[in-house]
């Protein structure tokens, strides 16, 4: 995982820029934020390589003008015009540049910058950083203006005196969330409050709990249907009618597709022999995960990182 202290040393050309880009409030833990011009940074650091395809320890929103291809999870998304890039510390991502006319903004920020009070974090909350979600909206010309103006007065407001500016800059950045949240379909930012939608949810909040994982040591929990039912205190026929009625899927595939997308970052984002990444998902017989990863993908698991 990329922390904060890496980017910085990625897009800086030596200590003395280093000590000069990083922020006042760099050295506090709770709530850092900062906000770049692409243009700027590929004038000022024309060689810097593309960021590797990797997780992050903050959270990135990036207004992206010019063709790229965005890697995100397992998705692969093709950027011809302008769009907006929403990425979570829990998904690993990479854009790279098609062409040489880049220009655009992006912001990083910690959990904590949003906080929302005592009893939790506002991101935990919010459907434009679901994991299992597309983060990445492409945007007319009207809507790209829009959202330039908002990096623009967040450079701005980065840069003033103003005592309560982070406050200002917590509204700019809830501004782009709405306005990213808006652009979803209506189904993915509103669900219906029942009892059957509250087991969905809630199985699916469980599942994606046991994700990332960040070591060779680390081993999923709950690895069958059964294991979910008993947490959550349900029948396991009960669980899998509830989620076929408000997914179209069992909670065996829902399951199965989670750790198929969890198996493919491992593959391709560690260098952890095929073994611990067995392990790691729950299988005891290497030979099991290489039939299981076969099946959903067509591909072995060697065959899928070479």
């Amino acid at each position: 995982m990329i922390t904060l202290e890496e980017f910085y040393q990625q897009i800086a050309l030596g200590e003395e820029d280093l000590r000069n880009k990083l922020p006042s409030n760099f050295t506090k833990e709770i709530g850092h934020f900062n906000v770049f011009s692409i243009a700027d940074l590929r004038v000022k650091y024309p060689s810097k390589p593309v960021m590797p395809y990797n997780r992050r320890a903050y959270y990135k929103i990036s207004l992206i003008i010019g063709k790229n291809k965005v890697e995100y999870a397992d998705k692969v998304i093709d950027i011809e015009n302008n769009a907006l890039l929403f990425a979570t510390p829990k998904i690993p991502y990479h854009y790279v540049p098609q062409d040489t006319n880049q220009t655009g903004f992006f912001c990083v920020f910690t959990n904590e910058f949003l906080i929302k009070d005592n009893s939790g974090t506002l991101l935990d909350d919010l459907p434009i950083f679901r994991t299992d979600g597309y983060p990445v909206f492409k945007l007319s010309e009207e809507e790209t203006a829009e959202i330039n103006a908002i990096f623009k007065k967040m450079h701005k407001e980065l840069a003033s005196e103003y005592a309560f500016k982070y406050d200002l800059l917590r509204n700019y950045v809830l501004e782009l969330i709405h306005f990213g949240q808006k652009l979803q379909p209506v189904t993915a930012s509103y669900t219906a409050h029942n009892a059957s939608a509250r087991v969905t949810s809630l199985f699916l909040e469980l599942l994606e709990r046991q994700f990332p994982i960040e070591s060779p040591q680390q081993r999923l929990h709950l690895r069958t249907a059964k294991d979910y039912a008993d947490r959550l205190a349900v029948h396991v026929n009960h669980l899998n009618k509830v989620l076929k009625v408000n997914t179209g899927r069992t909670t065996t595939d829902l399951i199965s597709l989670r750790v198929i997308r969890e198996a493919k970052i491992l593959l391709k984002q560690t260098d952890w022999n095929i073994s611990e990444i067995a392990y790691c998902l729950g299988f005891e017989e290497v030979a099991h995960f290489s039939n299981f990863f076969k099946k959903q993908t067509s591909y072995t698991p060697l065959n899928f990182r070479t």
